[in-house]
């Protein structure tokens, strides 16, 4: 059964190809959702996908692409929305 989590990723995660990595390791796993950086600096995930497929990608938001530097990493479960992929937001943070 599908779940829905919340992610917010910290630390040195902006300009670092954090979200079109997060994609492409979506695109992988098979994850739905969206990834798009906030205001505070933190990265934000919609993920939704099978338990083992949302494990193997919570291991990797954990480390996230090279140059990242994680410094924690905050999940919330929550409702499906029933994403039909996977998608990097770009939104104008100023």
């Amino acid at each position: 059964m599908k779940k829905h989590l919340s992610i917010t990723v910290k630390g040195n995660v902006q300009g670092v190809f954090f979200r079109a990595s997060t994609k492409a390791v979506a695109d992988q796993l098979g994850i739905k959702g969206i990834v798009h950086n906030q205001k505070d600096g933190s990265v934000y995930i919609e993920a939704e996908a099978e338990p083992a497929d949302m494990d193997m990608f919570l291991e990797w938001c954990n480390e996230g692409p090279e140059k990242a530097e994680v410094t924690a990493v905050e999940t919330h479960e929550g409702e499906l929305k029933n994403y039909r992929n996977f998608e990097v937001i770009k939104r104008n943070l100023l």
